[in-house]
């Protein structure tokens, strides 16, 4: 089965276009109810079978929107079909808000799962891996004495940068590393919009 995987960015504004609609007739169903029960006695009521219809519908449509957006999430394949076997791994260690890396650019395969495993010494921090644009490719929580693996498979060549995306004091403020990941081999580059 082929899962279709579309850039991040449609992604987020389907979802926010679709989850915003979805709260407008939440709110709906709230100011219908809240009119329809304070008028007086002997005016229309609300009937159980049509407030419970309406729910139904909400319930059926929300629903709906998780099914329909479900295999679209980048991320989804790789966490679906992952396993222990990637083209390769990078060990990252991040302690008193400094970053070591098993190189100073890592270089990433295109179209191959890897796996970025980060280990905490001391904090929480995040692990996340943007764009040129600063607009970000994939990102995981990093907690002290846990494993805390990110599978990703890069579709498109590109320079990546990283950074910490969980607040952890102050100085994670300054938790950047540039071009810390180079992709290679791909038919195309996320400057030709190859970006997911």
């Amino acid at each position: 089965m082929r899962l279709l995987v579309i850039d991040s960015g449609t992604v987020l504004w389907g979802q926010t276009l679709m989850y915003s609609a979805y709260c407008l007739v939440i709110i709906s169903l709230v100011w219908w109810f809240a009119t329809r029960i304070t008028r007086p006695a002997g005016e229309s009521r609300i009937t159980p079978k049509v407030f419970y219809t309406w729910v139904g519908f909400l319930a059926v449509l929300g629903v709906s929107l998780h099914l329909v957006t479900y295999n679209t999430i980048p991320w989804v394949k790789d966490d679906l079909n992952g396993s222990d076997d990637y083209a390769a791994s990078y060990d990252i260690t991040v302690g008193d808000h400094t970053w070591q890396l098993p190189e100073k650019t890592m270089q990433v395969p295109c179209n191959e799962l890897v796996r970025f495993s980060v280990t905490s010494t001391d904090l929480t921090y995040g692990f996340g891996l943007f764009r040129e644009d600063n607009s970000m490719v994939a990102q995981m929580q990093v907690v002290p004495g846990h494993d805390n693996d990110l599978l990703w498979t890069f579709e498109s060549d590109g320079v990546y940068s990283m950074r910490s995306t969980e607040y952890s004091g102050p100085e994670g403020d300054g938790m950047v590393v540039p071009d810390a990941v180079e992709v290679t081999g791909c038919d195309q580059s996320e400057a030709e919009g190859g970006a997911r």
